[in-house]
């Protein structure tokens, strides 16, 4: 090998080094420059949203004048800056100020109105180019749901401001930051009411750690939700559906079922064959929570489950724990989605250490409405009420 191809090869490779760096600076300041844009949309429509109320509390009948007012400001404003200021979005900007009274707090201090223009004008460029803190994606500790964030942009806070409890929306705010949700992501999960299906299960305590800290993953009572909901799937609710179809739908839409399975799953496998002296069981999925450290396999019903599914799911995580677990893995989990299940069934089949290993969970193949998942929370503590009644 010649000397100047050598030089030629460590050249060529001290220009890619030299790309990656000044490809990295520029991503990376693309991505502060866009979070900084999102931060202006949101203060700007806030502060928008703020001298509206403030106009209508000066007048005599809010509604008739609140209307008046709302319609003649949306017609300048069009004129001026576009359709962005629409009536409707200028209701939304009146509702996001009443949500969120305390967004800037400790940015601003009385209204706007009240400064000189070039008063006004510092106001607002400290508010918009406040620190962002470049790459940042986690919730800090001085940052406090209510307040404004970096990485919530205006098309998150569209449908935050659509969530009336205060702690549900504090939820979907933390848990919209940790995980860089998309929008139509944030609006997928605020849809199929995520926060009231993990707060079903929650005393008090429970429900202000979900407000004031999002979902922490410590054991595996906080990884399960019941139900499941699947709507991603598109598939109808029919007695006809067969196991192999709705596995075949979860595999082409991966990417939404771990999003609804919530965080720290990764995919293994499907169809996994073990054989036990000539015996062939295949488990339907094989995941590993990165977070538990552990294998968590699910089996798919289409039907009631019955006490041979819990069965047979036993089987499965007996033989991953004593031939697949390694060093470092902790005991594997199981988990059997069906259309139905009969609570007393699965406390009597796995008795009290096998609940805290293997979980059943209904699978919904459509949204939820709240008054449902009400429906489900109330049948939970009649059964529970009544087992712990003929204990007595």
């Amino acid at each position: 090998m010649s000397p100047g191809y050598v030089r030629e090869r460590m050249s060529g490779k001290r220009r890619m080094e030299l790309y990656e760096r000044v490809r990295q600076i520029l991503e990376t300041t693309r991505s502060a420059v866009a979070r900084s844009v999102n931060t202006a949309q949101v203060a700007a429509n806030w502060l928008v949203g703020r001298e509206i109320v403030e106009d209508e509390q000066r007048g005599r009948k809010k509604a008739v004048y609140g209307q008046k007012l709302i319609a003649e400001l949306s017609e300048k404003l069009q004129k001026d800056f576009g359709s962005g200021y629409s009536a409707t979005n200028l209701k939304l900007f009146r509702q996001f100020f009443l949500e969120y009274p305390d967004l800037l707090r400790g940015r601003i201090g009385h209204t706007l109105r009240d400064q000189s223009l070039p008063e006004c004008e510092t106001s607002v460029s400290a508010i918009i180019a406040f620190p962002t803190g470049i790459g940042h994606t986690s919730c800090d500790q001085s940052w406090k749901p209510g307040l404004l964030h970096p990485n919530l942009s205006w098309s998150l806070y569209r449908h935050l401001v659509g969530v009336e409890s205060t702690l549900a929306r504090s939820f979907y705010e933390i848990e919209a930051i940790r995980n860089n949700w998309s929008a139509r992501e944030l609006e997928r999960q605020i849809n199929s009411l995520l926060y009231e299906r993990l707060a079903m299960s929650k005393d008090k305590k429970g429900l202000m750690r979900l407000a004031t800290r999002g979902q922490v993953i410590q054991c595996p009572t906080d990884v399960f939700k019941d139900p499941v909901v699947m709507e991603f799937l598109g598939l109808p609710q029919s007695p006809k559906l067969v196991e192999s179809d709705l596995e075949e739908a979860l595999i082409s839409n991966l990417q939404a079922f771990l999003l609804e399975l919530g965080k720290g799953f990764a995919f293994v496998s499907r169809q996994e064959r073990i054989t036990l002296e000539g015996d062939h069981f295949y488990i339907d999925l094989v995941f590993y929570h990165t977070i538990l450290k552990c294998f968590v396999l699910i089996d798919l019903k289409v039907g009631k489950l019955t006490h041979q599914d819990l069965g047979q799911l036993q089987l499965y995580v007996n033989y991953f724990n004593r031939e697949r677990r390694t060093q470092g893995d902790n005991p594997t989990l199981g988990l059997i989605l069906c259309t139905d299940k009969n609570d007393a069934v699965v406390r009597y089949t796995l008795g009290e250490e096998q609940q805290k290993r293997i979980f059943a969970s209904r699978y919904k193949l459509h949204l939820p409405t709240e008054a449902e998942l009400q429906a489900e929370l109330r049948r939970e503590l009649r059964l529970l009420k009544g087992e712990l009644s003929g204990q007595t």
